[in-house]
């Protein structure tokens, strides 16, 4: 009984329990692990069978103010639109369709029930539309079955609908157009959630017109991109040529036609992609703290069952998690995991469904990467390494600097978009440490570190995240910013203004120090003697008023340092008695008038030099830096071989 007892598998560590009593190694532990995950999964996928399909996976896509949230709105009839931060999605949402629903949506176009449905229903993920979360929309379309392009037909195709037609076309996502806004063309007459044909042929001829002539210039547009395109009622070959479905999201026109496409689609050409299978496929889309359940997380389950109770593992920050479903919650049918609602709970969800997933130690999860569920003959080892892999392969993109701002997010894919905007800003904005979740007084610390080094870099950009009243405390006492926003675009915006003021202000302290580039030859003299006022040719470089200007005397003692003679600043720059404020080699003489401080007062034109000297910007090691720094692009490639040339010529190191 014992040695049965011993042998007997235990829930995610009778694996570990019965090989280690063999004496294995945690290597071949592993190892016996993975033959054994490798043989289930292929069972699983021997069992698959086209009378059981899953719902399919249908991502939204498209240009920001397409109106894609919107769109799906109308086909749930709630607002979630209205509840995201300035209307545009933060965050990936999934939605669930249940057959039902899409059978009443259709019936206005099924009417000879030609179409027999065979999905258990749709899940609809919402993928965010602004260009920086390329990230969060990358991992949506790596989820879906098939894509919605959502297409504005007044506006065509916009650079981020070009963005989303290129990912989907790289990852082989088949998709179709829902050609949206049909409401605004002229004189277009409403029939709420009408098939597009029969709303088609009640609109007046012009209206019909400018539909044909707007819809022909998208078709144009597609193929400009090298896809062919039609209107789907007239498309012929739906695997060569991409479907257009008219739409409304303010009246719902088109909608039956969009679900009936998207049903027929899958069920026709995606049948064995979409065929359920036992093994067990989820990703976590977001990390949330929901008042009364605590830490959540919001997965996507593409296939297989997920149980209460389940032991699951998840990528985390500080190491992968271990933990117990404690409650698997659903939104109610067509409400969307991130609207909060009241959860439906349930005992096993199958999928494909959206979730929300309750339970200890979720803290440090780590949205984009995948869920594995435990097996007894699992080892957790392998599982542990499996799901870190997720990280090390997104983390590795995050390359931080020893010199930049600190970015914090509520999400890793909130993380993702802000990092790459803010490497695609010319000049890209120096990164020196991130982090998830809420502010805490540690990141604030870790942050305030950059006040020695880069104080205008001593900056929190902390996107959809709570500041703890410690965190906030800590930052008036050490002297950190804060930038905190809900939209992504008013985060970066307030940091390019707080960055341009920087520079500005750096610039007006170093404007009273620099020199800019100047070589100049003496081509007459006006006044021999403080204030000294010769006329000049600029041969190199080029002349600013205020430039500190010198000559060359000889030598020093050594017999190889040049001897300098500091002349003063150039205070006025005058052709014809009219102002110049800078002259270049290509521009006529002028006269300009060096005024210095008492000390070079008696500096006299023929006592300590004259024609045979040239005159030269009294550059130093300090100016060069000053002009790296702050004035790199103000000076031309002319300009900065004239530094070089002045670096030799006044013995600069």
């Amino acid at each position: 009984a014992a040695a049965a007892a011993a042998a007997a598998p235990l829930k995610g560590k009778g694996a570990a329990a019965i090989d280690a009593s063999n004496g294995l190694t945690l290597e071949e532990r592993i190892e016996r692990s993975r033959a054994r995950r490798k043989a289930r999964k292929e069972k699983a996928k021997a069992e698959r069978s086209p009378d059981r399909l899953r719902s399919p996976i249908c991502c939204v896509l498209g240009h920001v103010d397409t109106g894609k949230t919107s769109l799906l709105d109308k086909i749930r009839r709630t607002n979630v639109q209205g509840g995201e931060a300035g209307g545009i999605t933060q965050q990936i949402g999934a939605t669930y369709f249940p057959m039902s629903r899409l059978r009443t949506q259709t019936d206005k176009i099924n009417k000879d029930l030609l179409l027999d449905y065979k999905i258990p229903g749709l899940l609809v993920v919402d993928t965010p539309g602004h260009e920086s979360f390329s990230n969060l929309r990358t991992r949506g379309s790596n989820l879906c079955d098939i894509a919605v392009l959502v297409v504005d037909i007044m506006h065509g195709l916009e650079p981020q609908t070009l963005e989303s037609l290129q990912l989907l076309r790289r990852s082989k996502t088949p998709f179709v157009v829902a050609l949206n806004k049909v409401d605004r063309i002229y004189g277009w007459e409403p029939h709420k959630f009408s098939p597009l044909r029969d709303t088609l042929a009640k609109q007046k001829s012009y209206s019909v017109s400018e539909f044909e002539t707007r819809t022909r210039s998208t078709i144009a547009a597609f193929q400009e991109q090298g896809l062919n395109a039609a209107l789907y009622y007239e498309n012929d070959d739906f695997k060569r040529t991409v479907s257009l479905v008219p739409t409304s999201a303010i009246t719902g026109e088109g909608i039956p036609d969009l679900l009936m496409l998207i049903t027929q689609l899958t069920q026709q050409m995606m049948g064995h992609r979409i065929m359920f299978t036992p093994w067990v496929q989820c990703s976590v889309l977001e990390v949330k703290a929901i008042d009364g359940l605590g830490t959540t997380i919001d997965v996507c389950l593409t296939n297989g069952e997920i149980h209460e109770g389940d032991e699951i593992v998840v990528c985390g920050m500080n190491g992968a998690i271990v933990t117990t479903v404690r409650a698997l919650l659903t939104p109610p049918p067509e409400r969307e995991i991130r609207v909060k609602a009241d959860y439906q709970r349930n005992k096993v969800v199958t999928a494909a469904m959206g979730i929300k997933i309750s339970a200890n130690d979720l803290e440090k999860a780590v949205a984009g990467t995948q869920l594995l569920v435990v097996h007894p003959d699992d080892e957790i080892e392998d599982l542990k390494a499996e799901v870190q892999r997720d990280l090390e392969s997104i983390m590795g993109g995050f390359a931080t600097d020893t010199t930049g701002v600190h970015v914090q997010a509520s999400t890793l894919g909130s993380l993702e978009a802000l990092l790459e905007y803010l490497r695609s800003i010319k000049p890209p904005v120096p990164v020196a440490s991130v982090a998830i979740g809420p502010v805490h007084r540690r990141d604030v610390m870790q942050c305030a570190a950059m006040l020695e080094r880069a104080p205008e870099y001593a900056i929190m950009l902390c996107f959809d995240v709570k500041v703890t009243p410690e965190a906030e405390a800590e930052a008036v006492s050490a002297g950190v910013r804060f930038f905190t926003a809900d939209i992504i675009y008013h985060l970066t915006d307030a940091f390019e203004r707080h960055l341009a003021e920087a520079k500005a202000l750096k610039r007006a302290d170093a404007a009273s120090e620099v020199a800019f580039p100047a070589v100049l030859k003496i081509v007459d003299v006006f006044n021999m003697k403080s204030p000294i006022v010769v006329g000049v040719q600029v041969e190199e470089g080029a002349l600013r008023k205020g430039t500190p200007v010198c000559c060359t005397v000889g030598l020093k003692a050594d017999g190889t340092t040049p001897l300098v003679l500091e002349l003063g600043r150039v205070t006025s720059i005058q052709r014809n008695h009219t102002d110049v404020d800078k002259v270049g080699p290509e521009d006529p003489p002028v006269a300009i008038k060096i005024e210095g401080d008492p000390s070079l007062a008696n500096i006299t034109y023929g006592r300590h030099f004259d024609k045979k000297n040239k005159i030269y910007s009294r550059l130093t090691r300090r100016r060069i830096d000053l002009l790296k720094a702050e004035f790199r692009d103000d000076l031309s490639r002319e300009e900065w071989i004239c530094v070089k040339k002045l670096k030799g010529v006044l013995g600069i190191e």
